[in-house]
């Protein structure tokens, strides 16, 4: 049995109510937002296994701190979704605006369309998939886990990243300080084979490039000052 609820006649904070609720107690019954109409915070805090749709876009931080929920939005979402996630999926089929999966610990970022800029700043071991373009300052101070991009990327590209592994199939208007383009070994194509394969995505894994830090940023060295 499917649980509807309609945010033209119900209050985001009883929506969020309910989805916590039922995730917490484990209830097996798919849970449906009607009538989001760009409401912030939607399916924020899920901190179990529930299955939720929402049909319609979103406003910021939705699916926040999602934890083992699905959650997927049949439209576009705005800036920092699924923000700080620590696991499950997070479906986007439209557009992603600003800073998606910033700060996310785990879990999958599946965006459909296009991501705004900054997605995956401060990204800690989340894994994204964006099927179109990503926005200038992707993945700043990204720090673990994988970005990859199948279509181009904007400017300063992972600046000042750790050691996430970045995959872009398109073009890259610029990297970022620290950032270099590296070696795909066959892990890293066996590592991109199956996040393709989990985001649903039409590509090959040698379609790809794999970018990273050149590690010259970890220690104060005052002839790299200007790039601090």
């Amino acid at each position: 049995m499917t649980v509807t609820l309609d945010m033209s006649d119900t209050a985001l904070r009883e929506v969020n109510t309910t989805l916590q609720t039922a995730a917490k107690t484990g209830a097996n019954e798919p849970h449906v937002i009607e009538n989001p109409r760009g409401s912030h915070a939607v399916a924020c805090g899920l901190d179990g296994p529930l299955d939720v749709t929402v049909r319609g876009s979103t406003g910021y931080y939705c699916a926040g701190m999602n934890k083992d929920a699905s959650v997927t939005v049949k439209g576009s979402a705005g800036p920092g979704v699924a923000e700080n996630m620590m696991s499950g999926v997070v479906t986007i089929e439209g557009d992603a605006s600003q800073y998606a999966g910033a700060t996310g610990h785990g879990g999958l970022l599946n965006i459909k369309g296009n991501a705004s800029s900054r997605c995956g700043i401060s990204m800690k071991g989340i894994d994204i998939v964006v099927h179109g373009n990503i926005g200038h300052m992707s993945a700043f101070m990204a720090q673990k886990g994988n970005l990859v991009v199948l279509g181009d990327a904007g400017d300063a590209l992972g600046d000042s990243l750790y050691e996430a592994r970045l995959f872009v199939r398109g073009d890259v208007k610029s990297l970022g300080a620290d950032c270099i383009e590296k070696e795909m070994r066959a892990e890293h194509l066996d590592l991109l084979a199956e996040l393709l394969v989990r985001a649903g995505a039409d590509a090959r894994p040698e379609e790809f490039r794999r970018y990273g830090s050149a590690r010259k940023l970890y220690n104060f060295n005052i002839d790299n000052a200007a790039a601090y």
